[in-house]
Formats: C-alpha cells, sequence, structure tokens
C-alpha cells in the first residue's frame, strides 16, 4: 500500500493502486465520492470497462460518514485507481482536488452513482479532438426510478444549436456533469470549480469557461446513465429549481454581464419563482389542501403567464381531483420528486 501525504494539507491522503500506471494518461477520470457506498462498485465498474484504456480514475472520498462500507464495496479496484481521503469539503473542492492530482490533459468527470457505456470515453475523445473542442457532453438515459417509459437527459433538459455562453446561460443548451470531458488547462483558466459550498458549482464553471472563449460541443449520443435519486439533490423537484435559482442569483453577481445578458438572468429567476410554485401546489394538492394549492398556482401563472397554468389554477380551484387524477396518471415521475410538506 503506497499512502502519500498530499502536499500542504495533513487532512489529505493520497493512495496509489498498485496497478496504477506510472506514465501520464492521456485523460484522468475524476470521481467524487460522498455517501455512494451503494453504488461506487457500478460506477467504477463502468470507469475501469471503458474500450478506452489510457485513462487513470481518481476518487475522492469527500469524508464520507460510510467510509468503511465504500472501501469494503470498492474492494480490489482500488489497486486499479487513485484514491484521495479529505475532510468533507463538498464536490466542488472534491474535483478541485482530483484535478490538481490528475495528469492527464483532458478531464473526464463521471458522479460516484453514475455509470457510462463501454465507449464513452473513447467517442468522447475522439469526438473532442476531431472537432477540436476544449469541452464536450453527451445524453444519458435516466435511470433509479420507476419511470413510465425510457427517458433520457436530454428529454428533461434539452440542448438545441451551439452551446455558446447565452445558449448555456438561458438553458437552451443544458450540461450533465458526468457525460463532460474538457481539457484540463481550459477548466484552470477558467478558475477551477468554486470552493464555496454552493448548489451547481459545474454550471457555474461551465458558464465562466464558455465566458472565456472555451469552444463546447454537444454529442448527441447517449453514453452514460443519470441514477435518479429521492435522497439526492437530483432528485427533489424543489431542491433542483432551489438550485438553479441560487446559481443564477451567483452568475448575476459574479460574471460580468451585458445588458442582454441581464436580461436573460432576470426572466430565468422569475421563471425559477414560478417553478417553486407550481412544486408547492403539487404537494399541497397532494396533501389535500386544494384552496392552497390553487393559491400556489395562481402565483406561478402571476410569474410566467401562460395557458397552461391557468387551466391548472383553474383546475385545482374547482375539480382539484380531476387534476390530482392527472398528475397521478400521466405525469407519475413529477409526483415522485415531489417533497412531501
Amino acid at each position: 500500500m503506497n499512502i502519500v501525504r498530499s502536499r500542504g494539507s495533513k487532512r489529505t491522503t493520497k493512495r496509489i493502486g498498485r496497478n496504477v500506471f506510472d506514465r501520464p494518461p492521456k485523460v484522468s477520470v475524476v470521481i467524487p465520492a460522498f455517501n455512494v457506498s451503494e453504488y461506487i462498485a457500478e460506477t467504477l465498474d463502468s470507469a475501469l470497462g471503458q474500450r478506452f484504456r489510457e485513462h487513470e480514475i481518481i476518487v475522492v472520498n469527500d469524508g464520507s460518514t460510510d467510509r468503511r462500507e465504500l472501501e469494503i464495496a470498492m474492494g480490489n479496484r482500488i489497486e486499479e485507481i487513485i484514491y484521495i481521503c479529505q475532510h468533507n469539503a463538498g464536490a466542488g473542492i472534491a474535483r478541485n482536488v482530483a484535478i490538481e492530482h490528475a495528469r492527464g490533459e483532458i478531464i473526464a468527470f463521471l458522479d460516484g452513482d453514475d455509470i457510462w457505456l463501454p465507449d464513452f470515453l473513447a467517442s468522447q475523445y475522439i469526438f473532442l479532438q476531431r472537432h477540436q473542442y476544449d469541452m464536450v457532453y453527451c445524453d444519458a438515459v435516466l435511470f433509479g426510478l420507476r419511470y413510465p417509459y425510457r427517458q433520457t437527459f436530454m428529454e428533461t433538459a434539452p440542448s438545441a444549436g451551439e452551446a455558446t455562453f447565452d445558449a448555456l446561460l438561458d438553458l437552451r443548451c443544458n450540461v450533465i456533469t458526468s457525460g463532460t470531458m474538457a481539457r484540463k488547462q481550459t477548466i484552470v483558466d477558467a478558475g477551477l470549480f468554486e470552493t464555496e459550498r454552493v448548489r451547481a458549482h459545474d454550471f457555474h464553471l461551465w458558464l465562466r469557461m464558455a465566458k472565456n472563449g472555451a469552444k463546447i460541443g454537444y454529442q448527441k449520443k447517449q453514453l452514460a446513465k443519470y441514477r435518479v435519486r429521492l435522497d439526492s439533490l437530483s432528485g427533489d423537484s424543489v431542491s433542483r429549481v432551489e438550485r438553479e435559482r441560487d446559481v443564477f442569483e451567483r452568475v448575476r453577481g459574479t460574471i460580468p454581464l451585458n445588458q442582454h445578458e441581464q436580461k436573460i438572468v432576470k426572466r430565468r429567476l422569475a421563471g425559477c419563482e414560478a417553478d417553486l410554485a407550481v412544486e408547492q401546489g403539487k404537494s399541497l394538492l397532494l396533501r389535500g389542501s386544494y384552496r392552497e394549492a390553487a393559491c400556489a398556482f395562481r402565483e406561478a401563472n402571476r410569474h410566467r403567464k401562460s395557458l397552461k397554468l391557468t387551466i391548472i389554477t383553474w383546475l385545482a380551484r374547482l375539480a382539484p381531483q380531476v387534476l390530482l387524477r392527472h398528475y397521478r396518471t400521466h405525469r407519475a415521475a413529477d409526483i415522485a420528486l415531489v417533497p412531501k410538506i
């Protein structure tokens, strides 16, 4: 076993597996791990099973409370990876630590509960090099909940057109982190991930990279599987909207914006308020608080006027059982993601 103290920090340890190659790889895979012992074996198997072999895997244990279970689950796979342990500091710092130790010129991101298909690295690497992109991302199949049909990430958050700063800011292009590969220097030049405990630090980084002139491409292939969990931020519908609102507030305060970009942020923030009101309305509807649900939907319609919200508000007030039956029958996945209040 090779245990090394990380430079400049007594609280971080680094273990290099026996089977990790001495020579620098082309790609460094970055996996932050926090309380994912239940999923880490499947995630690592998907990274180790890539047809593209010139890569190293760096797992950063971000102060997991299930450290013993995590390391048991990794088993002999620990000899194939670089394993770093640190006190809990958040996914952003965990990713930055991995990038600091990465020897590859290209970084590929994989969350500790997601899965890559065997061609992920090869396909994304070729796509990035062939088109001289600084960053590329792909589509992913959603799994982990009982969806009524096979659904992909881009069906819930589409990408259309060139992935410019404007397109990312206005959510016309949406990046899934576990489907992303980027040049290390481009990430460093943009300032790496935010170091505060904030939500959507990945989105903030993609924006800064694009603002810095990074050329970003979207490969329309399903090369990953994105796990939706009710006990994670990605699984809670209200948390997702709050995460979006928080990051737009940070964008407005930390990234220089022209007048057009400021208008986009203002519109997006109004949309977040509408979405939060809708999610509150769904929760109240499920709880049987029909009058309060109608008020919440009416508030959503105030922020984002639409015929759909007008109809929902009308149904919540006059025929709430019909609206509830509609959600349970036709929007079961949406209902599953609504927290009970």
